[in-house]
């Protein structure tokens, strides 16, 4: 008969403790120590590390609560995945992951004995070693030390859809302070206990940041509690210093936790999803001291328990040996001989407290790409596109079209796939996916007022923030899923960082072959620079396609579908990828459609097009017109219908860019276009007029590597204004008939005063006729391509 385990027993609590007191040891060595980790021989100078670098205050706080987490997962049979959300506490991870053998396992090299500790000691915070906080290259991890302000937006992200899953998310006191977190404890509101996992968020309170005191530590317990049971959270207390006072109550209050996970799920699972209640989900609150257990003080100030430890507590290193044994007297306080054997390999009893196999939390699988990754089943976007068969005879709404083909994918993959958005899913046109879904929203429902708000929903667009939607597809796609985030193109800029910890992620995770891949983060902007004439200058900024690429391409895309075909293929190709951002810039406006799908699929595959029909170069250009995006090709191909008109011997090769970072020298990317390639379209020498949804300078540095720099560029020039949709072109210079004058003016060599003036008097006639009429004039609503 097998016996049963007390897990509440002195015996395992003091197993608990070894495991702690062992992490804390690697933690410290960590730090300091490139060889003789184990103290064998007296500490000397050739020992230490040069410049020890890292971060302790948050360290031992965290052990302590991972070695908790590990009790529990034992004694509940959970499944669990452990996010650390304050800032640089690396060795967190990496000393109970190599406690497990599960750091090890991915890193043969660093074996579970002396010679492989001292290996683990030496590449902290050490060139050609790994950084100082949870990254690619720490197991169990889908969050980096740097994102600080994101860890529970990732954990719910990542359990969604995934009922048996609860992440353990230790948030910083210094972290909950970030806009991004404190807006994350709404997360609650969306999180269904039928079809979804749980959070524990585990709000780790230990009085300073780096040199400040932190404001949720001088809140009362009682002020706490009001907060949290204001913002729907169930609070648990733990505090204290004493460790034999701490584990009993820190067991005892975790226990609770979980119960209270388990019973809100039991009682929700008893029902339907869509009827599912809002949980009142725990969170836990930790009160121990910065620092705990390393040294008190020094030179008469106080460390621990003061923000002197935040990092690197005691001044010794290979230069500075005088207090030797300062650190040696703090890593022997850890009783080491009671931890590890004469091999240095950590004791039975301590080992037996690690969950076994997947349980342990760095070798959990969903933080490896997923527990159970799966392509996207896609209908073929063919069978949503508009038959053209005159261009620019046909409007239509490339969002409104794109909203029939992901309710499909809604459809078609119905617990893998999810949209997210801030308020904006049908301002942006993408009302179609509520035909066969609604808005997960698990606070009360009014209705009628309320439209396609329900218990459960495969689109979460009723929270305000772009970083909590832009977290939350981070946790869904890290975990193996698929999905979007579409939001206003001005208001991505709030999430700039966000997409760059993002694309550093994924960088450094492909050079790790253990490292499953991932399915890529689409952010859709919509809303954009030039459709935000109601809203005016304060929602007009395209520079999120700036800001990603001047990161590494292999990593970045981005597409500028002119019209509803070449978005729909778009789609197709990125929901197709992997280990991609791919930025989609796309029109939610009625517009006329200029490309069939075999045009669209060349533009989508190839990256960009000679039109034909608007080209009538015979292979020798006096000038090429190149547009990028849906408002400068609806433009630029009226500037050469104009052109046509007034001068029908001018050559003119007529070029679409969709794909934008094709662009690019193939000597600087592979993903460019070859020196050959590109003076296939471009030419060597012809003269190019540019028109383009961004800033200008983006395009001039792609055409720097090139032949071909008889480049003149038309794009936003940070001029705008509630106004007409045409204005916003015209203060901008990116409308037909500065683009007119200014491809006449380079590819026939000479100014034509007459035509000159007549393109200025109908920008003198609009400037009037908007004041007057407050809409555009006919000759701009009322065009429409013509072969003629």
């Amino acid at each position: 008969m097998a016996h049963s385990i007390d897990y509440s027993s002195k015996e395992y609590l003091d197993k608990v403790d070894a495991w702690w007191r062992a992490a804390n040891y690697l933690s410290v060595g960590q730090l300091y120590l490139k060889d003789n980790p184990l103290l064998r021989t007296p500490l000397k100078a050739n020992d230490l590390k040069f410049n020890p670098i890292g971060h302790w205050g948050t360290i031992p706080g965290q052990n302590m609560i991972y070695a908790h987490l590990n009790r529990v997962i034992n004694k509940y049979d959970l499944n669990m995945f452990f996010i650390e959300g304050p800032g640089h506490g690396g060795q967190v991870m990496v000393s109970n992951s190599y406690l497990d053998g599960s750091y090890s396992e991915i890193y043969p090299k660093i074996t579970q004995d002396e010679a492989g500790m001292q290996k683990l000691f030496k590449q902290f915070s050490f060139p050609g070693g790994i950084g100082s906080h949870a990254a690619p290259e720490t197991p169990g991890s889908i969050h980096e030390g740097g994102e600080l302000g994101y860890s529970l937006s990732h954990g719910v992200g990542a359990i969604l859809d995934y009922p048996d899953v609860i992440a353990a998310v230790t948030i910083g006191d210094g972290e909950a302070e970030t806009g991004a977190l404190a807006t994350a404890w709404f997360s609650n509101v969306f999180i269904n206990p039928v079809t979804d996992g749980a959070v524990l968020p585990i709000l780790h309170l230990n009085e300073y940041k780096i040199a400040n005191p932190t404001i949720l530590s001088r809140k009362t317990n009682e002020e706490l509690t009001q907060y949290f049971k204001g913002l729907g959270w169930d609070p648990i207390f733990v505090e204290g210093s004493d460790p034999e006072k701490v584990h009993p109550l820190m067991a005892e209050k975790m226990d609770t936790a979980i119960e209270k996970i388990h019973s809100i799920q039991e009682q929700a699972r008893k029902k339907d999803a869509a009827e599912a209640e809002i949980g009142v989900w725990p969170v836990l609150i930790v009160r121990t001291p910065k620092g705990w257990t390393g040294p008190e003080e020094w030179e008469t100030e106080p460390v621990e328990g003061s923000f002197r430890s935040h990092q690197v507590p005691i001044p010794v290193d290979a230069e500075h040996t005088e207090h030797l044994d300062a650190l040696v007297n703090w890593l022997q306080s850890y009783r080491p001989e009671e931890l590890f054997d004469a091999n240095g390999t950590v004791l039975d009893d301590i080992k037996e407290l690690a969950p076994k196999g997947n349980q342990r939390m760095a070798a959990n699988p969903i933080t490896n790409g997923g527990i159970d990754p799966k392509p996207l089943t896609l209908p073929d976007w063919r069978n949503y596109a508009i038959d053209i068969k005159v261009p620019g005879q046909e409007d239509a709404q490339d969002m409104t079209e794109f909203g029939g083909y992901v309710r499909d994918i809604i459809t078609a993959n119905p617990t893998h796939f999810r949209a997210f958005s801030t308020d904006e899913l049908k301002s942006n046109r993408l009302n179609r996916v509520f035909e066969v879904t609604n808005r997960q929203w698990l606070e009360t429902v009014n209705e009628p007022e309320d439209e396609f708000q329900a218990a459960s929903g495969r689109v979460i667009d009723s929270q305000l923030s772009e970083n909590q939607a832009e977290g939350w597809l981070e946790g869904y796609t890290l975990t193996g899923r698929h999905g979007f985030f579409v939001s206003y193109e001005g208001f991505l800029r709030v999430i700039d960082s966000m997409l760059t910890q993002h694309f550093k992620w994924l960088r450094k995770a492909d050079e790790l072959k253990w490292r499953k891949k991932y399915p890529s983060l689409n952010i859709i902007a919509s809303s954009t620079v030039f459709q935000q004439d109601h809203n005016g200058y304060t929602h007009q900024d395209p520079g999120i396609l700036t800001h990603l690429a001047e990161k590494k391409v292999e990593y970045i895309r981005e597409y500028l579908p002119a019209d509803a075909n070449t978005l729909l293929a778009v789609m197709d190709k990125t929901f197709r990828s992997s280990q991609k951002i791919n930025l989609i810039v796309s029109s939610k406006h009625p517009r006329p459609q200029f490309y069939s799908k075999e045009e669209a699929e060349e533009l989508v595959e190839k990256g960009l097009k000679i039109i034909d029909w608007a080209s009538n170069d015979d292979g020798e250009p006096d000038v090429v017109v190149v547009t990028a995006g849906t408002e400068p090709n609806l433009e630029g191909l009226a500037a050469v219908s104009i052109l046509r008109e007034h001068f029908p011997e001018l050559k003119i090769r007529f070029i679409n860019v969709v794909d934008l970072l094709v662009l690019r020298s193939q000597k600087k990317s592979p993903h460019g276009l070859s020196d050959k390639v590109f003076d296939e379209y471009f030419t060597k020498d012809t003269p190019i007029v540019f028109a383009f949804h961004g800033y200008e300078g983006l395009i001039r540095n792609m055409f720097f590597d090139h032949n071909n720099r008889n480049l003149t560029v038309h794009g936003y020039r940070e001029n705008g204004d509630v106004t007409t949709p045409f204005d916003m072109r015209v203060v901008n210079k990116v409308d037909r008939f500065n683009l007119a004058k200014s491809i006449a003016s380079v590819g026939l060599g000479w100014k034509s005063d007459e035509f000159t003036k007549e393109m200025d008097d109908l920008l003198q006639k609009h400037h009037e006729y908007i004041r007057e009429e407050g809409r555009d004039i006919p000759e701009v609503t009322e065009w429409k391509w013509s072969n003629q």
